[in-house]
């Protein structure tokens, strides 16, 4: 067995009671939290005890926790995540039908991120100290500071009630998607250009470096061949680990634009109490985290010979 299948199995086998330990934090806080979603789909008034004790059981829910949590985690691992309580529909199919809308939420807000944050850190790195360094800062600070449910908000009153150029809910073409894009990929691009001319930075002090100069080579090739190719491998493990937080942090962006993913069905979920969306949900993003982290020190391996898995 090599070194690198045997690193593999091993963040895999880790990585199990990392997804583990998840679904019961989420499974326990769901049932310990105050509310009956029985009653909530019932009605609190037209709901006799019968009934409500009839549907309970017919849900699970009057099993002890522990027993539904393992019927729930059981089920999971055959791609079951249960019946929507409040749909009345699989959880599974719900939850996989909204999927790749995130996705497609993801990806274009990561690749805005990364076409606008790194030529902005690697400008900065090149320009140390000067107008453009500030500048470019300046710029990535803003993004990075700015909560995105008010970017959200401003987009939408500028481009879609003002200008009337987008629309400002729904999914109905390319034009839906650029305003949710941006406002989940417009923070990324400070963190991305700060860490990105950080590592620029440090590179260019590397003696190699001064020895590409001293033999003659031209500054671009300096920059984009030798100083380029080693400081994005740390920014592109940092991609890779920041693709989870995105599908999660799509909720309050999904939730605002009415964008039709999986964040807008699990905060729909926490509001009626509906457990196997919201369970089903936290276990695909923990899934996600543990496989993108998985991919992100693979391809680290790829981009720096200097690493062995051993």
């Amino acid at each position: 067995m090599t070194g690198m299948r045997r690193y593999v199995l091993t963040r895999i086998a880790a990585a199990i009671p990392v997804v583990l330990g998840a679904t019961v934090i989420v499974f326990s806080i769901m049932h310990l939290t105050p509310g009956d979603p029985v009653r909530l789909i019932l009605g609190f008034e037209r709901a006799s005890p019968e009934r409500i004790a009839e549907v309970r059981a017919q849900l699970g829910l009057d099993q002890p926790i522990y027993v539904q949590y393992v019927r729930w985690l059981s089920g999971a691992l055959r791609g079951d995540f249960g019946i929507s309580i409040a749909a009345k529909r699989s959880a599974s199919q719900l939850i996989f039908e909204r999927l790749p809308y995130t996705l497609e939420l993801t990806a274009t807000a990561m690749l805005i991120s990364i076409l606008l944050g790194i030529p902005l850190g690697v400008i900065s790195a090149v320009k140390q100290y000067t107008v453009v360094d500030h500048v470019s800062m300046a710029v990535a600070l803003f993004w990075l500071s700015m909560p995105v449910f008010w970017l959200g908000l401003m987009l939408m009153l500028l481009f879609g009630l003002r200008l009337g150029w987008l629309p400002i809910s729904g999914s109905s073409g390319i034009k839906s998607l650029i305003m949710p894009a941006l406002t989940l990929g417009l923070p990324e691009i400070g963190m991305l250009a700060r860490l990105m001319r950080s590592e620029m930075l440090e590179v260019l002090r590397e003696d190699y470096i001064m020895t590409a100069r001293a033999k003659g080579l031209r500054e671009l090739i300096v920059m984009y061949k030798h100083a380029l190719r080693n400081a994005i491998i740390s920014v592109m493990v940092y991609l890779f680990l920041q693709i989870p937080w995105l599908v999660g942090g799509a909720v309050v962006v999904e939730t605002v634009f009415a964008w039709p993913g999986m964040g807008r069905l699990m905060y729909k979920a926490i509001l009626t109490k509906d457990f196997p969306i919201v369970q089903g949900v936290i276990f695909v993003i923990a899934i996600l985290t543990v496989l993108f982290n998985l991919l992100g020190d693979i391809f680290t391996g790829f981009l720096d010979p200097r690493i062995r898995y051993e």
